[in-house]
């Protein structure tokens, strides 16, 4: 018998052969099945894949683990690694549903975890990718691009200003360059500074990390060192920049605090550098600068891993506990007033507090109150 030939859809055609000539059957079985198997999806069944696809996600539960140290893993890795690779209209989604504020002239945003602002080597998803899509959903189709006004590390969270028009742009990035924004962050440090308030003033400078390579961290650069018990001036390195921060505790026990930080200028890692290596209190989740020789897990004492419920080899898992709680924006073009932009803790960072027992206070040390802003997202 011959092979089977392909003819009209839907018939499949049979030739048998006989001696004096040939008889044709028709069997009304799918013709060239293979082929048919190969070709894509029409619109309508595609789409009843994707959708069954998206329920069997939303149904589908992770497993709990039993052991408690693993369940206290798998809730930090929730709360902190939602938006790193999802598809771009969905972080700008996500983005749309964080806005503190939004005028004629600005957008403000609460930033998440672990979301680079820039993009660069390595970076699959970043915040200015997104500007374009975040603008069409509150705009319409028609919406021109947003713009950024300032950074934020990739690690840090919180209060993010962006601009509808590239020149307000411009305007309120020279506000931040001549130091005219008030700037308050939070931050959970391992150990309590001493004094409990005050004002680190010492330039930073990066280095290489000596051992490592192309490995490069901002350090101190003292402008003073002690000289027979007495504090001598130095020659500034003229690569050190000028670096001041202000700190004071709000609340502390006695392994841990929650610090209000106020940076006067705006050095790369200034607040991480500070309190690690000026004040020698890390900020918890620090993996960089808590030790300047090498890049590992931050280590922490029994007493906290306990509290935080981790053992010492999951420490990786621990987020930057930094949070840029508030900015105040002077008067700006037809804004005649200054603006108050707070933003919410971060999920992760309440929990820590709770765990860690330290207090969030009712109100801040200039009187405003904290009751409408502080409950976790």
């Amino acid at each position: 018998m011959a092979a089977p030939a392909c003819s009209a859809p839907g018939l499949w055609v049979r030739r048998t052969g006989w001696r004096f000539g040939s008889l044709f059957t028709l069997s009304p079985k799918p013709f060239c099945s293979a082929a048919a198997a190969s070709r894509p999806l029409d619109a309508q069944r595609l789409a009843e894949r994707l959708r069954s696809q998206k329920q069997e996600q939303k149904t589908k539960k992770e497993p709990v683990p039993t052991n408690p140290v693993q369940r206290r893993v798998q809730e930090l890795v929730r709360f902190t690694q939602q938006l790193q690779r999802v598809h771009p209209n969905v972080l700008a989604k996500a983005l749309s549903r964080g806005i503190i504020h939004q005028d004629k002239d600005l957008l403000v945003i609460n930033k998440p975890y672990g979301l680079p602002v820039h993009g660069g080597p390595g970076v699959q998803l970043c915040i200015s990718d997104v500007l374009p899509i975040l603008a069409k959903i509150l705009h319409g189709h028609k919406a021109d691009p947003l713009h950024l006004c300032h950074r934020l590390d990739k690690e840090t969270t919180g209060v993010m200003v962006l601009a509808w028009e590239k020149e307000v742009a411009h305007q309120v990035q020279e506000l931040f360059r001549t130091r005219q924004v008030a700037k308050k962050y939070w931050a959970i440090t391992v150990r309590i500074p001493v004094p409990s308030a005050g004002v680190v003033d010492i330039p930073i400078i990066e280095k290489e990390v000596q051992g490592q390579q192309h490995h490069h961290k901002m350090t101190l650069s003292p402008s003073y060192r002690m000289d027979s018990g007495k504090m001598v001036r130095v020659r500034m390195n003229r690569n050190a920049h000028v670096a001041v921060t202000q700190y004071q505790v709000l609340s502390n026990t006695l392994s841990s605090a929650l610090l209000e930080l106020q940076p006067v200028t705006g050095i790369k890692h200034q607040l991480r550098v500070h309190l690690s290596f000026g004040l020698d209190c890390p900020i918890l989740g620090d993996h960089k600068y808590s030790d300047w020789n090498r890049l590992a897990p931050q280590k922490l004492s029994v007493g906290t891993l306990k509290k935080l419920g981790l053992q010492q080899s999951k420490a990786r898992h621990i987020p930057l506990h930094l949070h840029a709680r508030q900015l105040i924006l002077p008067a700006l073009g037809s804004r005649k007033e200054e603006l108050n932009l707070v933003c919410r803790l971060p999920r992760y960072f309440v929990r820590s507090l709770n765990r860690l027992g330290l207090e969030i206070p009712s109100q801040d040390p200039n009187g405003n109150d904290d009751a409408g802003h502080l409950g976790a997202q």
